[in-house]
């Protein structure tokens, strides 16, 4: 490698919205680093620094100059250079002048179009401190910002005011002025415990200097895993365990940069309130990390990490205690207040908040809702009645002061509640289940009432929506239509629910028909869910012909596609399948292509060949041995039982000719392929399978 010298750079700013710290240094470092690429400039490792007051990069030997390159420019076509005595025209003589060379200096290229004056000669590199400030400037017009600001009376915009601009390249310091900010070799330490500048004579030794000298941890995952460490010896010196959530700990550490540990506390008569709500709280408003003892029941213990290491830390952790009290003591009147009504006497309630102008109130919806959550449990072995009470009381928790001070309580406070209500326990947990899954990934309803009203709540929403003519369009949907199918193919696919799908659309629709404009919503939204399951699919590495295969046929449930699914991609792996695919190809080709009617029946008596009778007494004898296989769901052994149809198929296509003039042969032998086609379309449609 040419000359080179590390490289730093670290802007000091005020403090950095912490949730989006990682992601402005990630954005940074991969700007910067694309930066040098371009300007053709060879380094070597890159490490990346982030605190509430920095975004900072160290380079290492990165090179100090660009490399020298060939660089050839073109001139007027020979023809046009020299005039018939062979003496340089003016066209050449200008090209030459504005090269600093002479005409006979030029080197001649030759391509097919011609013969062209050429000039080449080595260009020098430009140095890398000359090319430093364009690519950091790009690279900070280039960070994620949705909103900058401007400060004092400066014009320069960005995320926070800069305080600091240090800018190195090996001992050197970058000329320039960046975010109207002079770049220097000062960075500055922690805001209390070294406010005073801290000179960097070298970029290796910045992280080590700041550490030591200025109480700052710079990296931003070696801080991530202190915190880590941190908080998990605390919980442990208690008689605690801490469950991390790992974005609170991004936010945590996005908010210091030299994390010390305090732990903290409050009565224990708050325990009384849903716990759920208390962590809520602790996590959301003040960034707390709860513990939770061996049994994995909340402590009235939180674990704040403080920005400074104070001689007194019990008074961090009695500022913390007097801070989260009142918090804490909302929601407890939140709880009692709540209790001094059951779930079912705010039904009425629902009756004035809206659901959607066309659809109705929400007290409409839990009707809808709980109607087809009955049908669906008792199809699926659950209490009907019981799913219906669920479905009813489904919504009835937003209603709640709980709810309206904590949203994501919706559903967990219809659990508490409907326990101190006295409700049977299947339908308190359903009512937490009613939202399951919450997002990609999340865990799905497991009792069967809770599956009910889940699944029941996902039909109506997608018929509704559809129905009034709403769905969505690009990445525009309001009612989160998507997520709502995905949600519905993954209770019934998951728990192989044999659901006849479109007949439970069909009841949606009909307990919707006065709002519904949309005459074929059903089969829109049939359509749509085969679209997303399709996507589950292909995401399991599915082959897509597999999976139009088996949709061609439209099957019932979501359980018995799967099953269909499973053995497609069995009967794919015989050898027999490409040429009984090709075969089946065929025949739906010449069944669609028949000008005629095709007879109802096969008549043996019209045989006049050994491969008719062949073909036909070989099918017969497959409907005799897949039919109780059909009936038992058995598509794998179906599909290998057709399988043994390629001899017979074979001879009948070499010997045969289906198109024969007479029109009742020709029929009969139509109804013969017909019959054939059917016993594979019992199971999926192989036609479509593509040969592999």
């Amino acid at each position: 490698m040419a000359d080179c010298a590390d490289l730093l750079f670290e802007l000091g700013t005020e403090e950095l919205p912490p949730v989006a710290l990682k992601k402005l240094s990630d954005a940074l470092t991969q700007s910067f680093v694309d930066g040098l690429k371009r300007a053709n400039l060879p380094h070597g490792e890159v490490h990346a620094y982030a605190t509430p007051r920095r975004l900072a990069l160290w380079i290492e030997s990165c090179s100090t100059a660009q490399p020298d390159r060939e660089t050839e420019r073109r001139g007027p076509a020979v023809q046009a250079a020299f005039d018939a005595d062979g003496n340089p025209t003016k066209a050449a003589q200008g090209f030459a002048r504005s090269c600093q060379t002479t005409v006979d200096q030029l080197e001649r290229l030759s391509t097919d179009k011609g013969e062209w004056l050429v000039h080449r000669f080595q260009e020098k590199g430009k140095p890398t401190l000359e090319l430093l400030p364009g690519i950091a400037e790009e690279a900070l017009n280039r960070l994620p910002i949705p909103k900058r600001m401007r400060w004092g009376s400066s014009e320069a915009q960005f995320v926070r005011p800069v305080q600091w601009l240090l800018f190195l390249l090996g001992e050197q310091v970058v000329p320039c002025r960046l975010l109207d900010t002079d770049a220097g070799d000062q960075t500055r330490g922690h805001r209390f415990h070294h406010p005073q500048p801290i000179r960097v004579d070298r970029p290796d030794r910045y992280r080590q200097l700041l550490q030591e000298s200025g109480y700052v941890i710079a990296d931003f995952n070696e801080r991530r895993e202190r915190i880590r460490q941190q908080v998990s010896q605390t919980a442990a010196a208690i008689g605690g365990q801490a469950p991390i959530d790992e974005a609170l700990l991004d936010e945590v550490t996005g908010l210091v940069e030299w994390p010390v540990p305090i732990s903290a506390g409050f009565e224990e008569r708050f325990l009384e309130v849903p716990h759920e709500a208390l962590i809520s709280t602790m996590k959301k408003n003040q960034k707390y990390f709860h513990l939770v003892d061996q049994q994995g029941q909340l402590m009235n213990h939180f674990i704040t990490i403080a920005n400074v290491d104070s001689p007194k830390p019990e008074l961090i952790k009695e500022g913390n205690e007097r801070v989260v009290r009142p918090r804490l003591s909302d929601a407890m009147f939140f709880w009692q207040q709540d209790g001094k009504q059951s779930l079912a006497s705010r039904i009425d309630s629902l009756k004035s908040v809206l659901f959607q102008q066309k659809l109705g109130s929400m007290h409409d919806k839990s009707q809808r809702v709980a109607t087809l959550a009955g049908l669906i449990a008792g199809q699926i072995g659950g209490d009907s009645a019981m799913a219906e009470r669920a479905g009813m009381l489904s919504r009835c928790d937003l209603m709640t002061e709980m709810v309206y001070e904590f949203p994501d309580m919706q559903g967990i406070m219809g659990r508490y509640q409907a326990r101190r209500d006295g409700e049977p326990d299947e339908i308190a947990q359903a009512l937490d289940e009613f939202y399951m899954p919450r997002y990609s990934g999340d865990s799905l309803p497991q009792t069967k009432t809770g599956i009910a009203v889940s699944l029941a709540e996902r039909l109506d929403t997608l018929v509704g929506i559809f129905g009034i003519g709403m769905k969505p369009s690009g990445d525009k949907d309001p009612f989160a239509l998507r997520r709502a199918a995905l949600g519905a193919l993954r209770i019934m696919r998951e728990h192989s629910l044999n659901l006849n799908l479109h007949a439970l659309l069909e009841v949606a629709a009909e307990q919707l028909q006065t709002a519904i404009t949309e005459a074929d919503c059903v089969e829109q939204v049939y359509n749509f869910m085969l679209e997303r399951l399709k996507g589950i699919y292909l995401e399991q590495q599915l082959p897509v012909d597999l999976f139009e295969a088996v949709a061609a046929i439209r099957p019932e449930s979501v359980a018995d596609f799967d099953r269909r699914v499973a053995a497609v991609a069995g009967f794919r792996k015989l050898a027999a399948a490409d040429a009984l695919a090709a075969a089946n190809k065929r025949i739906h080709n010449i069944l669609k292509k028949s000008d005629q009617p095709i007879p109802a029946s096969v008549d043996p008596a019209l045989f006049d060949s050994t491969q008719e009778q062949n073909l036909h007494r070989v099918i017969e004898q497959k409907v005799e041995e897949i039919t109780p296989l059909m009936e038992q769901t058995a598509y794998e052994s179906v599909l290998q039982s057709l399988s043994t149809l390629q001899a017979p198929v074979d001879q009948f296509f070499d010997e045969v000719m289906v198109m024969a003039e007479d029109p009742a042969i020709r029929g009969n032998r139509l109804a013969l392929l017909n019959r054939l086609n059917q016993l594979f379309l019992g199971v999926a449609d192989i036609s479509l399978l593509q040969a592999r």
